[in-house]
């Protein structure tokens, strides 16, 4: 890796099977950046995040494990780049606690996360109020440049950068400031993925087409999309058959096919057995071996450590306590 080059840093949790839409709607973009060659990528699984909603340790650990290895089967390449636990670099944590301490409560009510979670409970975990404070430290700890996310995850790297000013300002120094200032990268808009019911595709719609999914289960995915049969194009099936190929590529497919869905639904199939077939494979090899999976994470939690305790230690004398 190149140390001269920006930092980006991602994190992604570890609690839900992954689809095509997650594919399309996130993953496509920081596989992208990554390999624009741009940037010296840290891609974290925030696994300590995720315990927010996923309080359950075997699951926890077959999440992390799949998770790892989608990323690296879909393009990732961890040679190229440091993929890490959060959990395994004890600084996330501290730098919270250390955060937490110049931050006041009005100001993270404040957090859409939080707004909306009071909108539907009013018993909030503490970890879902101080969710903010966490994500700063993910960011702040390795100076980073950029983080790709969302529009509606822009907050969160507004908060870290007001923490960063915070903290530079109350704990000045005469070397300079302790924190890099970091900038969101905001992912072009993607045209919601839509399920097989023509809905935003979402697990909790059961209407995903899994990522890793067999021949036979796209078959009957693709089977499964409702069609309107008043037209001669069947909307639901051509919405997902774009995130494959270009209009200009489906055009003639689709007028050649009027009104027959069969022949559309096939075609599908085998555009997306086509797409999806060589990652499974690498995924599915990963799978096999769970131990060369924790060995990639391994390797990589020791490069996120090293360079957490090099801004640990600025902290710490930033603060007194060294």
């Amino acid at each position: 890796m190149n140390d001269q080059k920006p930092i980006l840093l991602s994190g992604i949790k570890p609690t839900g099977d992954l689809h095509i839409g997650n594919y399309f709607g996130a993953m496509k973009q920081q596989v992208d950046l990554f390999k624009s060659g741009e940037y010296q990528c840290f891609i974290m699984i925030a696994d300590y995040h995720a315990l927010n909603t996923m309080q359950d340790a075997k699951g926890m650990r077959e999440r992390t494990l799949e998770l790892a290895a989608a990323y690296i089967a879909v393009g990732l390449d961890p040679e190229q780049l440091v993929l890490f636990k959060q959990s395994d670099v004890p600084a996330h944590t501290e730098l919270a606690w250390i955060f937490d301490t110049i931050t006041t409560m009005p100001y993270l009510m404040r957090a859409h996360a939080f707004k909306d979670a009071e909108a539907k409970s009013k018993e909030i975990s503490v970890g879902t109020f101080n969710y903010p404070m966490l994500m700063a430290a993910d960011i702040l700890l390795y100076d980073t440049a950029i983080v790709p996310v969302g529009q509606d995850q822009k907050q969160h790297i507004e908060y870290a950068r007001d923490t960063a000013e915070k903290f530079n300002r109350i704990f000045a120094t005469e070397s300079g400031d302790t924190f890099t200032l970091p900038k969101e990268h905001i992912m072009p808009d993607v045209a919601v993925v839509p399920g097989t019911d023509g809905q935003k595709m979402s697990k909790s719609y059961g209407n995903v087409i899994p990522l890793f999914a067999s021949r036979d289960t796209i078959v009957e995915k693709v089977m499964s999309i409702v069609t309107d049969s008043s037209g001669e194009r069947p909307e639901n099936v051509y919405a997902i058959h774009k995130l494959l190929k270009s209009e200009a590529e489906l055009a003639p497919l689709y007028e050649e096919h009027k009104g027959k869905y069969k022949a559309l639904k096939d075609a599908l199939v085998e555009d997306l057995e086509t797409f999806i077939a060589p990652m499974r494979e690498r995924y599915e090899a990963l799978m096999q071996n769970p131990n060369e999976i924790m060995a990639i994470l391994e390797k990589g939690g020791q490069q996120a450590r090293k360079a957490s305790e090099a801004k640990m230690e600025a902290v710490h004398k930033a603060i007194g306590v060294r």
